[in-house]
Order: C-alpha cells, then structure tokens, then sequence
C-alpha cells in the first residue's frame, strides 16, 4: 500500500475539488516503484493508492484504464522523497512516497507474511477479507460484475481463509508498529443462510482477544435478525450491509445473484442492526455511476438517513480484469452535485462519518463525501 501527501498550490484546486478530481480522473506515476508497492486486484479498493489531501487521506486509482490517460501526474520523487503532482504540465501540489507499513515485514507462526492476512487502507485502518471466495463469484451469472475477489487470491496475494488467531496476531501488530486506529473485516458470502456472519463472529472475537481494536464487520444481510446481537456480543462495532446499487432493475444487471436479496430485506435488515448497534454505527456502501440516478441515491439515502444508517456514497471505479472494467467512473461535478446535498441531510439528522467507531465511513478514503461534511 502506498501512501502520498499532497500539499495544495494556494491559487489552485480547494482540497475538496481535487479530491474529487484524482477520484475519478486517476492519477499517473512517473516512478510507478516509488514507495510501497500498491494494490492491484482483489476485494476494493483495489487498484488504487492511498494519497493525503490536505490531511485526508483518500484512494485514487492508479491501475485502471482511466488512471492511464488521466490528465494528473505524479513526478518522480526528488532526493527529498517528495514529487511534484501536475495537471496539464501545471503544477497543483506535492506528494511524497512513505515507506511500507512495519507490520508488513513480519509473517504469523505458521510462516504466512502478514500482507497476506491484512492490509493498510487510508492512513490508518487495517483491512481483511476473512473469506477470499463467494458462492457467486465463480459463476459470470451471478456474480457481482464489478467483483475481483478472486484475482488476488489466484495471483498468490492473499490466502483463502484467514483463521481467527491470523487475524489477532496481525490486528496486534498493526496496532503496536503502525499506530491502527480501526479494522474493516469483510468476506465473500459463503452460503445463503448467515450469509458470512459466522465467519465474522468467529473472526472478531480471535482480533479482540489479541488487541483491543474497533471493528466494522461487513456481509450481506443474514437470513436471522438473531445475528446481529451475536456479532456485537462477539466483538464488532459496526455494521456494514452494502446495497452498491439501489435501483432494483440496475441491481439485476449488475449484480444477478446478490439481487437476488431483495432492497426491502436490505432496509429490514438495517432497521433491526440500527436497534442493536445503534444510530449512525450501521452504513451501507453505493456506487455511483452504475445506473442509478443522483436522484434515486438521494432518495434511497434520505430513507437510510431516517433509519440511522449512514449511506456511504462512492464514485464507481472500474477493477482491471473484471466484466466492468471499460466501465467509466463518474466524472467529478457529478459526484459534487450528489454529494453535496447529501452532507447537508446528513448534516441535518445529527450524522457524521467520524462519529462512527469503525469501518469505511469513518476512514472515508473512498470518497470525498466527508471532505463536504467539513465544508
């Protein structure tokens, strides 16, 4: 993972408009070996950097086919380790390279490197897929079309299933080495019962008996409200439960088997977590740019928002390798007109993303939907 920090050109792009910018433009490297190495393929973000906008930081594509052709450019680091990041040959901020995370350098007892078992996402928050398979990625159609669980598996990358005393082992270290403030823990959905809340119960109470670390759990919505107090009881903070697209029809056509759990057991499903997590500690992950209209994802949001869920709207950014993967990423005024008004209902219900304890929202890398809350 690497990590950059940009310091703006006081007559250029406010922080909020080029965050927007690298988001959906990408960013090109002129030394694509500087610093750690970056993430290609695998559950998202993927194919993205870490990069630090006016001291937050975000991931911007720099592996996708958009990125190649983007107008924004990062130099080669000078002896300082800092590159100069331009727009057109003009010059709009700097950024520097840091070394890896320290944890990255260790590997579990039983001999697997820790970069295996987890991974630094944003500036400081460590991120696994507990399961590194689904039951739909394996069929074109059921499977999510924007999913690349399985590349990074195939490349040697990752392991398959990551055991609860990995996790705590790795979550420890992160702390202790790198100064890990929270844990995202997703998985590929392993049957169409619990629909992975098991593996995740299993997985946060091996990270809580090791370091006491706040966990976002992700999954698809289990068929028995029952399981969400057991995930809380086994250690998870936070509740993610991702509709990605939220119009039925778009739902269908981009991801066949997952619409097969319909948006209403989704807003259900919400409605029993927010009773046992509590307001503003479940959210859920929108894609925009797959078909949904801004309108759609202001409505569906505003009903989210009511229910004490925060919706965490994100621009679409195409995976290499995957059936999406020419798809284009929303361009950035789109994404200003969308999440503009957004902060502003969620300003207005008492919500913010750093009032989460866990998770994506809370690191907010993915989008610049916190950088409006700011404003």
């Amino acid at each position: 993972m690497q990590t950059a920090t940009i310091q703006l050109h006081p007559k250029r792009n406010t922080p909020t408009e080029l965050i927007s910018e690298l988001q959906s433009l990408g960013l090109r490297l002129d030394a694509p070996g500087a610093g750690a190495q970056s993430r290609r393929g695998g559950a998202g973000p993927s194919d993205h950097k870490a990069v630090t906008v006016d001291g937050h930081t975000v991931m911007i594509p720099v592996h996708t086919a958009g990125s190649w052709s983007s107008p924004y450019v990062a130099t080669q680091p000078g002896a300082d380790g800092a590159a100069r990041i331009l727009r057109d040959g003009v010059e709009v901020g700097v950024v520097s390279f840091p070394r890896q995370p320290r944890f990255y350098g260790m590997q579990t007892f039983d001999g697997i490197p820790y970069g295996k078992i987890a991974t630094l996402h944003g500036a400081d928050v460590l991120a696994t897929t507990v399961l590194q398979s689904c039951i739909r990625y394996e069929s074109r159609r059921k499977s999510c079309q924007f999913c690349a669980i399985g590349q990074s598996l195939a490349a040697g990358r990752t392991i398959l299933r990551k055991t609860p005393e990995q996790l705590g082992e790795v979550a420890r270290a992160a702390v202790l080495l790198d100064g890990v403030k929270h844990m995202v823990m997703t998985t590929g959905t392993p049957n169409a019962t619990d629909r992975g809340a098991q593996i995740l119960c299993e997985s946060a109470f091996g990270v809580k008996s090791a370091v006491d670390l706040p966990i976002q759990g992700q999954c698809e919505p289990p068929d028995d409200d029952a399981w969400f107090r057991r995930m809380r009881d086994a250690g998870i903070d936070t509740l993610g439960m991702h509709l990605e697209a939220v119009t039925p029809e778009v739902r269908r056509r981009i991801m066949p088997g997952k619409a097969t759990v319909p948006v209403e057991r989704y807003f259900e499903a919400f409605a029993a977590a927010v009773d046992v997590f509590g307001k503003g500690q479940v959210s859920t992950y929108i894609l925009a740019g797959l078909g949904d209209s801004p309108e759609t994802i202001l409505e569906a949001s505003e009903r989210l928002i009511a229910l004490g869920v925060y919706p965490f709207v994100v621009p679409f950014v195409p995976i290499s390798g995957t059936p999406l993967e020419d798809h284009p990423s929303p361009d950035a005024g789109y994404m200003r007109a969308l999440l503009s008004p957004l902060a502003a209902m969620l300003e207005a219900a008492g919500m913010r993303s750093g009032d989460a304890k866990a998770g994506c929202g809370k690191c907010g890398a993915c989008s610049s939907l916190s950088s409006f809350e700011r404003k």
